[in-house]
C-alpha cells in the first residue's frame, strides 16, 4: 500500500503543529501503521524557522511521553502542496492561508484540522500567549483529534484499498 503523508499547519510551526505531528507519529507507530502515514509540520509564516518547538509544547510532549524536542520549525512551501496528501490547518485563520496559496489542484486535500478528524468545526487555540495549562488543553485536543484521524484513515484506507485520497 502506498504511503499517505500528511502536513499539520499552524501560524509559527512551534505549539500546536509540532505537536500535532508529535502525537500522529506517536500513535501512528504504536499502531504499527507510521510508514503508512509519514508526517511533518509546518508554519503560514516563516519568523521561527529553524527553531525547536515552544519549550511548553515540548515539555507537555514530554509529560505524556513523547519527544518532540529534535523537531525545527519550518514555512509551508510550494512544494508541500504535492508532497502531502492531506494538509490539516489547526485553525480557521490559518486554513485560509493556506487556501491562498496553494493550487488549484491541491485545494481538496487542505482541511481544517478538526473538521477533518472528527467533524467539529473547532479552531485548536493558540496557547503562545497563555501559561502551561493553555498548553495541556491545546495537547488533549491535539491527541484526541489525532486518534481520530489515524482511526479514520487506517480504516478507509484498508475498506477501499484506495491510497489517492480519503475523501
Amino acid at each position: 500500500m502506498n504511503t499517505y503523508p500528511i502536513l499539520f499547519v499552524c501560524m509559527g510551526n512551534i505549539c500546536r503543529s509540532p505537536l500535532g505531528e508529535g502525537i500522529f507519529r506517536h500513535l501512528a507507530i504504536n499502531a504499527g501503521k507510521a510508514d503508512l502515514f509519514p508526517c511533518d509540520s509546518a508554519g503560514t509564516g516563516n519568523w521561527h524557522a529553524g527553531h525547536r518547538p515552544d519549550s511548553r509544547s515540548v515539555a507537555v510532549a514530554a509529560r505524556h511521553g513523547i519527544d518532540i524536542s529534535g523537531q525545527r520549525a519550518r514555512q509551508i512551501e510550494a512544494a508541500d502542496f504535492d508532497r502531502f496528501a492531506l494538509i490539516l490547518a489547526m485553525d480557521h485563520d490559518n486554513l485560509a492561508g493556506i487556501r491562498r496559496v496553494a493550487p488549484p489542484s491541491a485545494l481538496s486535500r487542505i482541511d481544517l484540522f478538526s473538521a477533518f478528524a472528527s467533524g467539529a468545526d473547532d479552531d485548536i487555540p493558540d496557547p503562545y500567549y497563555g501559561g502551561p495549562d493553555g498548553f495541556e488543553t491545546v495537547y488533549t485536543m491535539v491527541f484526541s483529534g489525532c486518534m481520530s484521524l489515524l482511526d479514520r484513515l487506517a480504516s478507509e484506507r484498508s475498506c477501499n484499498g484506495n491510497t489517492s485520497s480519503v475523501r
